[in-house]
């Protein structure tokens, strides 16, 4: 895996890009840990799940995972973030706890993993747009939801995916029994301009020169000046490395290199997350610097908002302030006390805790469920 930085809800690629068609082979390096971690996922309950199909959503086929011990479990929808960080090969890292409760499903969002590395890069190009990508999300929700026999399932989203997800639980409520942010963007700008100044505040407390150089060199930020690639990078370089993306830590390896053990990717899979974050970049970030739910003041059903108290990738002060003055018919804030940006990883039992006590009773408890 590539050496990344990642910025707002961006994974890009510091340094050259391997084309899928050219990946090396890791099967001799990798292939007997994957092997541990394929036998140790198995699901071999009598009603469990576990299959992996493409869907068709939008025009293309896309990529769609689904994991649970018990098919009459509520169903979780997982809607990655990124835009092009899909969720599925690094799932063995925490998930197995909650697919005693849920049937968790995933799906590589198009120009995302397996999904990018299956269809013609061409096929897509002209349609990287939010609408799009929230369209999709509602298809594959009714899509789930028919196969597995549900009313509804809850809807959760990370990062980018939080954006993807909070638009389709406005544009079709009755599909969903609740929606989970983990990591949730309100506004873009706000969260750059709350990274930016973190950044700037640990450079000075830790005498970090290089770090205030750079950071200097862009300042006032976001301000007035275009939000390019260049500028995104180095305020979000020093924001990461003082804890912004994993809590405690400079980097978050454990997460970018996760893929190299993940059973469910070839290793073409894995060189297109890669090429398929760049692919993404800048056809996606005119939109995403848009986005502002500062507006919406009524939510149509249910909503949890996960914050992690060390969150400076998708800052949680925003959301704090949004989910206090939003009407909706159930609303909860968790903190994650030791968490910053990725919590599904940095507190799985927290997640599971608070699924557990505030999302599924949601749907267990509804009529007709």
């Amino acid at each position: 895996m590539g050496k990344h930085w990642v910025i707002g809800l961006m994974a890009l690629l510091c340094g050259s890009l391997q084309a899928a068609e050219s990946c090396p082979d890791t099967t001799a390096q990798y292939g007997k840990a994957r092997a541990i971690v394929a036998d140790l996922g198995r699901i071999t309950t009598p009603n469990g799940v576990q299959e992996s199909w493409a869907e068709q959503a939008g025009g293309i086929a896309q990529w769609v995972t689904a994991r649970g011990q018990d098919r009459d479990n509520p169903v979780v929808l997982f809607v990655h973030g990124g835009p092009a960080s899909p969720l599925t090969p690094t799932l063995w890292q925490f998930q197995r706890p909650l697919e005693e409760y849920f049937t968790m499903v995933t799906y590589d969002q198009r120009a995302a993993g397996r999904t990018f590395a299956d269809n013609p890069p061409d096929a897509v190009a002209d349609t990287l747009q939010i609408d799009r990508y929230v369209d999709d999300a509602i298809a594959i929700a009714e899509a789930v939801r028919q196969r597995y026999h549900k009313p509804k399932v809850i809807l959760m989203g990370h990062s980018w995916g939080t954006i993807v997800s909070m638009r389709a639980a406005l544009k079709r409520p009755d599909l969903f029994y609740a929606y989970v942010g983990v990591g949730q963007v309100i506004n873009v700008r706000e969260n750059e301009r709350i990274s930016y100044d973190y950044a700037v505040a640990q450079a000075k407390a830790h005498h970090n020169v290089e770090a205030e150089r750079e950071l200097a060199s862009i300042a006032p930020y976001p301000g007035n000046t275009p939000i390019t690639r260049e500028r995104i990078v180095s305020a979000r370089r020093w924001a990461q490395y003082y804890g912004g993306m994993t809590a405690y830590r400079d980097t978050s390896d454990y997460f970018f290199n996760g893929p190299l053990l993940s059973p469910d990717y070839r290793d073409a899979d894995r060189c297109a997350i890669d090429a398929s974050n760049v692919f993404t970049l800048g056809r996606v970030l005119p939109e995403f610097l848009a986005v502002d739910f500062t507006g919406v003041q009524q939510f149509p059903i249910p909503v949890l908002m996960f914050m992690g108290r060390h969150d400076y990738t998708t800052p949680s002060e925003p959301t704090a302030q949004w989910l206090a003055k939003v009407r909706a018919p159930m609303k909860q804030g968790v903190w994650f006390e030791h968490s910053a940006h990725m919590m599904p990883w940095e507190e799985p039992g927290k997640l599971l805790v608070s699924l557990l006590t505030y999302v599924r009773p949601l749907a267990v408890s509804a009529p007709g469920k």
